[in-house]
């Protein structure tokens, strides 16, 4: 069964062509959060063109996501002044501590992992955000309970 908002898309795009993928599918997410299974083959077939074109497409971009976003997104600033004030290990103390890679959802839903070109805001380098609340001068000590934070005001909300 095709999911109702996936179609309210594509009866926006009637007859469409190759050249209206991008714009097909950035709705596609934005309506739904990422592209599923699902809706990868039904704009495919809207468009006549093979499942694996549209995921050849689709995985091209890195604005596109294949998993649901979790409850907490962490987007990790890989920009030029993160990146010299040390980014990478940043980003991979984040992995470790979740056990996910960039682009992933952690099995309980709860965190996903997004790496960024530039977050814009260089004067407060290294910086993750998670859900748009920023985080300043991060350093691979601090993951850990950054993300420890998160769990609980998970579980808090969930006794509430």
């Amino acid at each position: 069964m095709v999911a109702p908002d996936i179609d309210a898309i594509l009866l926006h795009y009637p007859g469409a062509k190759r050249d209206s993928l991008i714009p097909l599918l950035q709705q596609v997410q934005q309506q739904q959060g990422y592209l599923s299974r699902e809706a990868v083959v039904r704009v495919g077939q809207h468009l006549r063109l093979p499942a694996s074109k549209i995921y050849g497409v689709a995985t091209f971009y890195n604005q596109f996501r294949f998993q649901p976003q979790g409850k907490f997104h962490i987007q990790v600033c890989r920009g030029t002044a993160c990146h010299v004030k040390g980014s990478a290990a940043i980003l991979d103390a984040i992995k470790r501590e979740l056990k996910v890679e960039a682009g992933q959802t952690t099995r309980d839903g709860l965190f996903s992992l997004e790496v960024v070109a530039c977050i814009g805001a260089c004067g407060l380098a290294p910086v993750i955000a998670v859900n748009g609340e920023f985080h300043a001068g991060v350093t691979t000590r601090k993951v850990g309970k950054i993300i420890e934070s998160y769990r609980r005001k998970a579980a808090n909300h969930g006794n509430q």
